[in-house]
């Protein structure tokens, strides 16, 4: 393979990957099979020289986030590599179709990792709208150096997918070109920093987790005191407190063929034995020995 040695060596690189030929469908087919059979080096050497303009002119369209095109065309180069060796000839796609998923890839993790010592794009999503905000702005004509218009927000988190917070938070991100110090001013006349800002007022996850085991331990005990019930308790106790849209009390006597003062006696019944239940449940719980 050439040698990619810097931005002052690119043209040449340029110049020497137009040497190698395209492969017809056919070659590409049988080098591909002969890579997979038999792990033939030659082989997956000329797939990948092959497609090495593929990478370049991928690169060329990355060059927005700052990065020399020349590392953006190495780290393309080992994704067009896993993708030479993940190719499945026999599925009847060409290798240029299957390779520039890989070469995407590790030209996208390669720029989120140089961009930030913090992984910024730790979700598909936030990927998403990492890789495809510039573009939208451009569509959406906000070529605006501040905080985006709230109707470009809402387009934008509409079409991606993601809350509009996320789309202004990038937004800014991006403006400042990577990593900045937090001591910089947000504004010409030097009022507010950007550290004013960085507080997250989200709970604390020790405080979410907690939440959360707690709510299952809840649900649990209810189930498992819903046990105690009969059927007709259970139904009737269910439909009048535990669904979104309850039964009124004619809908249930009417189904039971009782009155609508049996089904409420039925019902406040049910609720205390469910309530002891609970309650049972719950001393039994603290009396185990903690895990």
């Amino acid at each position: 393979m050439p040698t990619l040695g810097g931005e002052q060596s690119l043209n040449r690189y340029l110049t020497e990957i137009k040497k190698f030929p395209v492969l017809t469908a056919e070659q590409e087919y049988m080098l591909a099979k002969r890579y997979a059979e038999h792990q033939d080096p030659e082989a997956a050497a000329q797939l990948v020289t092959s497609h090495l303009r593929l990478v370049a002119k991928i690169a060329m369209g990355y060059r927005g986030y700052g990065l020399p095109v020349s590392e953006l065309i190495s780290e393309g180069n080992i994704g067009l590599m896993q993708g030479v060796k993940k190719f499945e000839p026999e599925r009847g796609f060409r290798l240029a179709t299957y390779a520039m998923w890989w070469i995407k890839a590790s030209m996208q993790e390669f720029i989120l990792r140089s961009w930030s010592l913090v992984k910024m794009g730790t979700t598909a999503a936030q990927k998403k709208l990492f890789f495809n905000l510039r573009r939208m702005k451009k569509n959406l004509d906000a070529y605006e150096d501040g905080d985006l218009h709230p109707d470009d927000v809402r387009t934008i988190a509409t079409t991606l997918g993601v809350p509009e917070v996320e789309v202004v938070n990038m937004n800014r991100r991006m403006m400042m070109g990577g990593d900045a110090s937090l001591n910089v001013s947000m504004r010409e006349d030097g009022e507010g920093q950007w550290l004013d800002i960085l507080q997250d007022d989200r709970p604390l996850q020790d405080h979410t987790v907690a939440e959360a085991q707690e709510t299952q331990v809840r649900h649990d005990m209810l189930v498992e005191a819903m046990d105690s019930l009969n059927d007709r308790e259970k139904h009737i106790l269910t439909q009048r407190r535990l669904v979104d849209d309850p039964q009124t009390l004619e809908e249930l006597s009417q189904e039971y063929n009782v009155s609508r003062e049996r089904v409420r006696q039925i019902e406040v019944r049910a609720f205390e034995k469910l309530q002891k239940s609970i309650q049972r449940l719950a001393g039994d719980r603290r009396l185990l020995p903690a895990a």
